[in-house]
C-alpha cells in the first residue's frame, strides 16, 4: 500500500472570518465573545482551554451548529474520538447540507475505526459538491486506504482534472495506477509532477514503476536518486533490495552497510545486509549481520530462515547462533520452524565440538516440529538423516519417503534414500532414487529460483514491517 501519510483529516478547521453571531439579536455580545475566544484557543493549539470554554457555552446555545462543530474538532484534536463523533454528528444533524461538516465527521470516524460509516459521510459530501476537488480527493483517498483501488481511480482522476497542480492527488493517482497495472499513465503522471516538484518520494514511485515493467537499471537509478535526496530507512531499503532482487550483490552490500550505519535499530536492513553477504559467499559476515537482526526483532521469523542458511555454510559463532535459536523456540513454542531451527543449530554446533554428542535432544525437537507441522518436509529429511547416521534404516526410510511425498523436488533426500536402499539390499529402488537425484542436481536452476523466491518474499513482506506483539 501507499507509503504516504495516513488519510489526511481534511478540513479540520473552522472558518471564523469576522464575528460569528451565535443566536438571534436578543443574544448578548458576551456569547459571541466567548465563542471567538474558543476559536482563538483552537487555532493556537490550546485545546483544553478551547474545550472548557465550549463546554461552558454549549448549554447556553444547544442548537448552535458552530459550537457543536468546533467542539467536535477540539475533541478530535485531543484524540477523544467518541466525544468528537457525538458532537460532529449533532453538527451534521443541524446542518445536513454542509459538505465540510460531513467531511469532518467522516475523518473522525476513520480515525476511530468506523470505516463503513466514514465512507457513507464522504459519499454524502461528494453528492453535495460533485465538482469539488476536496470531495473527490477525500473519497478517493478513503477508497485507497480501504483497499478499493479501482473505485478510487475515477475520483482521483476527477480531482486531478479540477486541480491539475495538486501534488498529493497526483501522487495518489499515480500510485493507484501502478497498483492496478496501469504503467503508462502512472509513469506519465509522475514525470509531469516531477517537472512541478522534484521530490525523493516521486523518484521512489518512479523506481517502483520501472521495476514493475522489468526495467531494472532504470529502477535502480530512480531508487538511488530517491535515497540520496531523502536517505530514509524506507528509501535505503528499497534501493538495496532492488540490487538484491536482481543479484547485484556488491552494490546491495554497499547500500545496506550505509543503511545500517544510519539506522542501527532496523532489523530489516540487517536482514538485507545478511542476505546480500550470504549470497556473495561472505558467510561469517552474513552470520554477524543476521545475529544483529534477530537481536533487534527476536520474534520475526524472516531473519531466522537466512540465519540458518548462513550458519549452515559457516561453523563459526556456534554458541551465539544456538542461543538465538533457543530463544526463538522459547518465544514461539508453537512454531514448528522455530523448533526445527533450534534442532539444526544444536546438531551442527555440538557435533562439530563433540562427535559423541547425544542426539536425543535433537531427535525430540525434530519430532515436536513435525507434530506441530506434519507438512514440514525439511524436518522429515533431517530426522531421516539422524536415523540413517545411526544405521536405523527402518526409521530413516519412512522419513525420507514422507518428505518426498510432501516435496518430490528434494535431491538430497532422493540420494540419502537411495543409500538406505543400498544398505537394506533394495538395489532397484536405490538405482531409481539415484537416477532422480542426478536429474534434479542437473536442474540446478530450480534451486536458484527457489532462493530468488525467498529473497522476493522477504523484500515484499518487509515493505511493511511485521506487527510487534503487545
Amino acid at each position: 500500500m501507499s507509503k504516504r501519510p495516513q488519510l489526511r483529516l481534511a478540513i479540520l478547521y473552522l472558518l471564523a472570518c469576522g464575528s460569528f453571531v451565535l443566536a438571534e439579536n436578543t443574544q448578548t455580545l458576551k456569547l459571541d465573545q466567548e465563542f471567538q475566544s474558543a476559536v482563538a484557543h483552537y487555532h493556537a493549539g490550546q485545546l483544553p482551554e478551547a474545550a472548557a470554554q465550549l463546554e461552558d457555552l454549549l448549554p447556553k446555545v444547544p442548537k448552535s451548529f458552530e459550537v457543536h462543530e468546533l467542539l467536535g474538532l477540539v475533541y478530535a484534536g485531543q484524540s477523544q474520538d467518541a466525544k468528537a463523533v457525538e458532537q460532529l454528528q449533532e453538527a451534521v444533524r443541524l446542518k445536513p447540507d454542509s459538505p465540510a461538516a460531513r467531511t469532518n465527521l467522516a475523518a473522525v470516524l476513520v480515525h476511530s475505526g468506523k470505516s463503513e460509516l466514514a465512507g457513507e459521510q464522504f459519499r454524502k459530501a461528494l453528492e453535495l459538491e460533485p465538482h469539488d476537488f476536496d470531495a473527490n480527493h477525500n473519497l478517493g483517498e478513503f477508497y485507497i486506504h480501504s483497499g478499493k483501488i479501482a473505485d478510487a481511480i475515477p475520483l482521483l482522476e476527477q480531482a486531478q482534472r479540477i486541480t491539475p497542480t495538486s501534488y498529493d492527488n497526483g501522487y495518489d493517482l499515480a500510485q493507484a495506477d501502478l497498483l492496478t497495472g496501469r504503467i503508462v499513465p502512472a509513469r506519465q503522471l509522475v514525470q509531469t509532477i516531477l517537472q512541478q516538484k522534484n521530490t525523493g518520494e516521486l523518484h521512489s514511485l518512479l523506481g517502483q514503476i520501472e521495476e514493475k515493467e522489468g526495467k531494472f537499471v532504470d529502477a535502480a537509478n530512480e531508487l538511488g536518486i530517491a535515497a540520496k535526496m531523502d536517505p530514509s530507512e524506507e528509501n535505503l531499503f528499497d534501493w538495496g533490495s532492488e540490487f538484491l532482487l536482481h543479484r547485484t550483490y556488491e552494490p546491495a552490500i554497499d547500500v545496506f552497510k550505509q543503511a545500517v550505519r544510519r539506522y542501527p535499530s532496523s532489523p530489516r536492513l540487517f536482514i538485507g545486509l545478511g542476505m546480500a553477504l550470504y549470497s556473495r559467499g561472505k558467510y561469517d559476515d552474513a552470520v554477524n549481520a543476521l545475529l544483529a537482526a534477530v537481536d533487534l526483532a527476536p520474534s520475526d521469523p524472516r531473519a531466522y530462515l537466512f540465519l540458518s542458511k548462513a550458519y549452515d555454510s559457516s561453523p563459526s559463532h556456534a554458541d551465539e547462533v544456538i542461543q538465538r535459536f533457543r530463544r526463538f523456540s522459547e518465544l514461539e513454542p508453537g512454531n514448528a520452524r522455530a523448533l526445527y531451527y533450534y534442532a539444526m543449530s544444536l546438531w551442527k554446533g555440538r557435533r562439530a565440538e563433540d562427535p559423541g554428542f547425544d542426539l536425543k535432544g535433537v531427535e525430540s525437537l525434530l519430532q515436536k516440529s513435525i507434530v506441530l507441522d506434519p507438512n514440514l518436509s525439511e524436518a522429515h529429511v533431517q530426522l531421516g538423516n539422524l536415523y540413517a547416521d545411526q544405521r536405523e534404516y527402518e526409521k530413516s526410510i519412512p522419513e525420507y519417503t514422507k518428505a518426498l511425498e510432501l516435496n518430490p523436488n528434494l535431491p538430497d533426500a532422493h540420494y540419502r534414500l537411495g543409500q538406505d536402499y543400498v544398505h537394506t539390499g533394495q538395489k532397484d529402488r536405490a538405482q531409481a532414487e539415484f537416477t532422480i537425484y542426478q536429474r534434479q542436481r542437473a536442474e540446478h536452476m530450480a534451486e536458484l529460483d527457489k532462493e530468488r523466491a525467498e529473497v522476493q518474499q522477504f523484500v515484499y513482506s518487509a515493505k511493511t514491517p511485521p506487527p510487534t506483539k503487545p
